[in-house]
């Protein structure tokens, strides 16, 4: 199946049956989100992945009672940092360093460029643009458990603040972006799983200058 058709077959699953998704296509759908770009390589976000039926019925309750959230196999939780510290920034400049195994003074000049800059940000702004960034992420997930055949429910339908304090995350300097519950769906109890996909046609939505 080609990328496309697998983009054509996916759809927010809106009831899951519990069955458990193996481990191997839960590490392909992670290194996708690995692999995701960011805003100048600094990936500023974690990913909590909950499989504790507990946590999860907690997060049910301030996520609209969503059946997903405890019916999949693993839920995924989004989280993006609260701001660009230095200490952030450093790291991913110098965890590049050792990888690469080399300096270079472009890339030293842009670390200072950012280091001068994002810091002395609003963290509320940072924070906006960190959360931007799992957005790219997010869609990574998406697409790569589709291509192993694995549902998903993408979600923003929960209490951010509520589910912060569950997971402890502002004492981990993060706050909660997304929801995205992984697993197979329950094709009786799903009322969209039969329905067309609807999408704007493509002179509404692409303009060519």
């Amino acid at each position: 199946m080609s990328f496309l058709d697998q983009l054509k077959q996916r759809y927010a699953t809106k009831a899951m049956n519990g069955k458990v998704v193996p481990q191997e296509k839960i590490d392909n759908i992670l290194e996708a989100i690995r692999l995701a770009p960011t805003s100048s390589g600094l990936q500023p976000f974690e990913v909590f992945v909950i499989t504790n039926e507990t946590v999860k019925k907690q997060i049910r309750e301030i996520a609209w009672n969503q059946s997903p959230v405890t019916d999949c196999s693993h839920l995924f939780v989004f989280a993006a940092w609260d701001h660009y510290t230095a200490d952030r920034i450093n790291h991913m400049f110098d965890l590049t360093n050792e990888i690469r195994g080399f300096k270079n003074e472009g890339w030293e000049n842009y670390r200072q460029q950012l280091l001068n800059s994002y810091p002395q940000k609003d963290k509320e702004i940072n924070f906006q643009h960190a959360a931007r960034q799992t957005y790219i992420a997010f869609m990574a997930a998406i697409t790569q458990a589709a291509s192993e055949g694995v549902d998903s429910t993408p979600m923003e339908g929960f209490d951010p603040n509520a589910l912060d304090e569950i997971l402890k995350l502002r004492e981990k300097g993060l706050r909660s972006t997304l929801l995205l519950p992984v697993g197979y769906r329950d094709a009786e109890k799903d009322w969209l799983v039969n329905l067309v996909k609807v999408r704007k046609p493509m002179d509404e939505l692409v303009t060519f200058i």
